[in-house]
């Protein structure tokens, strides 16, 4: 996965994530809307085979690279759950 910078500052980031589609774009965006500091949080795929641009906006003193960061760390704590459930099956 390739990140690209294209504006961080204060309460505000915008980011280009590369090799990355909807499915986990989805996971990472409904995520980061869960935690009580992000404002906004969406990202837009401006043509068909573009990367996903995503922006994030936070309050209270929430660092936006943080709560992407601390999303990115729950989304693998689901996956890494299923894996184990799925192991049990076997």
């Amino acid at each position: 996965m390739d990140v690209k910078v294209l504006e961080l500052g204060p309460g505000r980031a915008r980011l280009v994530v590369g090799g990355e589609g909807h499915t986990f774009m989805n996971a990472l965006v409904e995520e980061l809307l869960l935690d009580p500091g992000v404002d906004v949080a969406k990202y837009v795929i401006k043509f068909q085979f573009a990367d996903p641009e995503l922006l994030v906006t936070t309050h209270e003193g929430r660092e936006p690279v943080g709560a992407i960061r601390d999303a990115c760390q729950r989304v693998v704590g689901y996956c890494d759950e299923l894996l184990a459930d799925l192991e049990s099956w076997q």
